[in-house]
């Protein structure tokens, strides 16, 4: 396992909650896993928690909660909008955190944080992880999105404009490029967010990352292989059973003596 750089997180954190506010509220998500949080009623750790979108409304209620993310510029952003003392936050990996007898009703890893796991090394010592610090009975959720095989197929788009908002009294143009390596499943990302004000161009910021696509009976392998032998697999968030037109793997996984 390599070092962790945060080239993701000075910038990603800046414009992260307009981004997604525009591109990922409507899909339900953080609803599904607030659900999930109150069935399960805590103590409930995020995997990637970020800038707080998924885990600040599982905390608001009061459970007993716990953010992990390997970005100090993530986790800034979430300390500025002051989180009830319920919830930790701990600069961590998914690879490596130890949270030393903490045991969870609930962990869960919002918005294809998984995929950032680009190798089954990774993979597998994250799940391990998660299994020692599942309470017994204890679920695993995350999600991933599905990748579309003619999509896939194209090894390099151009940049393009994918989200626009509004930040600071400010216009936040992103515009999105991508470059495939289908021999290893991974997908080079950059994304460009350009700051207008007045209608003229006061400023550009560049990230740069990587993305790991899975196909479905990998994921169910791979679950299989760290010990999840209960395994639910949906195509929405919304409950939909998996099926052929689905665009997302919404998981929850239970290890039988987890």
């Amino acid at each position: 396992m390599s070092e962790f750089v945060d080239e993701y997180g000075p910038v990603t954190s800046r414009y992260y909650d307009g981004t997604y506010a525009a591109l990922r509220d409507s899909s339900g998500d953080a609803g599904w896993y607030l659900g999930l949080a109150r069935a399960a009623n805590g103590p409930v750790l995020e995997l990637g928690c970020g800038t707080g979108r998924v885990l600040l409304p599982v905390a608001r209620e009061g459970i007993d909660c716990v953010g992990l993310d390997a970005s100090p510029a993530m986790l800034d952003t979430l300390r500025r909008k002051h989180p009830p003392d319920n919830l930790r936050l701990v600069e961590g990996t998914l690879q490596e955190f130890d949270l030393g007898a903490a045991r969870f009703a609930l962990i869960f890893s919002a918005f294809r944080v998984f995929q950032h796991l680009y190798t089954v090394e990774d993979q597998l010592a994250c799940l391990d992880r998660v299994r020692r610090h599942l309470a017994p009975g204890g679920a695993l959720a995350f999600d991933a999105f599905v990748p579309t095989l003619a999509r896939m197929a194209v090894v390099e788009e151009p940049e393009a404009l994918d989200a626009r908002f509004e930040q600071d009294g400010d216009e936040i143009v992103r515009y999105a490029s991508v470059r495939r390596n289908l021999l290893e499943q991974l997908t080079d990302v950059r994304m460009r967010y350009e700051r207008r004000r007045g209608g003229e161009v006061v400023g550009n910021e560049t990230v740069e990352f990587q993305m790991r696509h899975f196909y479905r009976f990998e994921l169910e392998h791979l679950l299989a292989r760290a010990g999840f032998d209960a395994v639910e697999l949906y195509g929405d968030f919304d409950g939909t059973p998996f099926g052929a037109d689905a665009t997302s793997f919404v998981v929850v996984a239970r290890a039988s003596s987890a």
